[in-house]
């Protein structure tokens, strides 16, 4: 839902741009908010040229005001809560309420003016990636303009000469600021309607987030160690899915603000990659994916023929990024005896349960957990258990919607012999299984060279 916050009666230098006055202090937009997590409707323009707008993943566009010639938003930088799905909340900071913040969306050749208000408890700046501006309107704390003190209000003035997809964050405390959640996407229209339109157009950015169960707070110092890889803050189950039209010819536009890169796959189509932070990709230098490899602080867009209907998995294909709050020292298991292991456990945990000896495969098991954390694997499907975590959410492609309907339709329902069955056929053989009182060959000479003998230790019999 959006609220109006009152008028702000504070206002500073940024840039080469004064905003100083009581005149001046009045004239600052308000700024909306957002409290829900679900994707909002799009925000068609109500003056100017006109465009087909975007929707953000579980998020929402930020209302603007025109000023004479001027296009102006109101950023408010502050602390915020955001629900990763449900059963977990995290304590991050973001923008108006949010984290990610808004999307900012304007028309190629604007004329923007954004007044950011910085309500933390330190200093910050907003860069605005990949868009070309003046130096001093670039956002780089102490180099290109001073910090933003808390409780102040700057305003960055430029002109958006260039059409495509770029990101916001800070470039003040970075480490700290990013890592709690500060960023947000910037969808800039050509002015030309008739350029590479598209019937529905998605946005969304990646984070990604070290938070121990049963806390609330990231570890903002963590550089490899994450246990929640999201879509917009938000994981599987809770990330929306994609309602899209059969026949429509949809844009999905990806951020990637995380620590490694993604490669993010759709199933059940081709689609090329139209336009990236730097521009649009010239037609002769596209080609045919189904994967595109989404590079750390880089933009991807892609553009696809949504012309096979049903329920398509859309996911980074990096197995551990399809999963929540993941022990990254959990031990392999398979095939060790379940029945020696659980008497010797059961010493020491009498409740405890062995798992992970034939797979990890969770099913419908509801297991106790600590509080505010996700299940490694969740969420089901009309079939089953889904599995899956997460950057994991669906595209659900069906006839006959309306133009800017996005509600939920439903399982698919699939034709008549076009579901996977079972057939009969002979019983197989059990599965191979190790002899565990086989003694493993002693490795030849040449591995054995510069092996670090100190890790040698406890291995007779294995």
């Amino acid at each position: 839902m959006l609220s109006r916050r009152g008028f702000l009666n504070t206002a500073a230098l940024a840039g080469t741009v004064v905003v100083g006055g009581r005149v001046h202090a009045a004239n600052i937009p308000e700024a909306p908010t957002m409290e829900k997590a679900t994707m909002q409707p799009p925000l068609h323009p109500s003056s100017g040229p006109d465009y087909n707008p975007v929707v953000t993943l579980n998020g929402w566009t930020l209302p603007w005001r025109m000023n004479g010639d001027w296009k102006e938003f109101h950023l408010v930088a502050e602390p915020v809560e955001r629900e990763f799905a449900e059963g977990m909340k995290a304590h991050l900071w973001g923008y108006n309420g949010q984290s990610p913040g808004p999307t900012i969306e304007c028309v190629e050749g604007d004329k923007i003016r954004i007044f950011v208000t910085n309500r933390l408890p330190e200093p910050t700046t907003v860069h605005w990636h990949g868009v070309i501006l003046p130096s001093g309107m670039d956002g780089v704390g102490g180099l290109s303009q001073p910090h933003i003190p808390v409780g102040k209000t700057f305003v960055y003035e430029f002109e958006m000469k260039y059409s495509g997809t770029f990101m916001y964050h800070p470039h003040s405390d970075e480490m700290v600021q990013m890592a709690m959640g500060m960023m947000g996407m910037i969808v800039v229209h050509p002015r030309d309607r008739s350029f590479r339109p598209v019937d529905r157009d998605f946005v969304f950015i990646m984070s990604t987030y070290d938070i121990d169960p049963g806390t609330y707070l990231p570890k903002v110092s963590e550089m490899t160690n994450f246990n929640m890889w999201t879509f917009n803050s938000r994981v599987f189950p809770g990330i929306d899915p994609m309602i899209v039209r059969l026949g429509d010819r949809v844009r999905v536009r990806i951020g990637n603000l995380t620590m490694t890169n993604h490669p993010i796959h759709l199933h059940g189509h081709k689609f090329a990659v139209t336009c990236t932070d730097g521009g649009w990709v010239p037609e002769s230098a596209q080609y045919p994916e189904t994967t595109t490899d989404v590079p750390v602080g880089a933009v991807r867009v892609f553009d696809f023929i949504a012309d096979n209907p049903g329920d398509w998995a859309f996911h980074c294909h990096k197995s551990h990024h399809t999963m929540n709050a993941m022990g990254h020292n959990v031990r392999n298991m398979i095939g060790v005896s379940k029945k020696d292991l659980a008497k010797a456990v059961g010493k020491l945990a009498p409740d405890a349960m062995v798992m992970g000896t034939t797979g990890m495969a969770m099913g419908e098991m509801e297991m106790p957990m600590p509080d505010n954390t996700l299940p490694m694997m969740t969420g089901s499907g009309q079939f089953g258990p889904i599995e899956m975590g997460g950057m994991f959410t669906v595209m659900k492609i069906r006839e006959g919607l309306a133009r800017d309907d996005y509600r939920d339709p439903g399982p698919y329902k699939h034709p008549q012999g076009t579901v996977a069955y079972e057939v009969e056929a002979p019983a197989g053989t059990a599965p191979r299984q190790i002899n565990e009182k086989a003694k493993a060959k002693p490795a030849p000479a040449q591995e054995m060279k510069g092996m670090n003998m100190k890790g040698m230790k406890g291995m007779k019999g294995m």
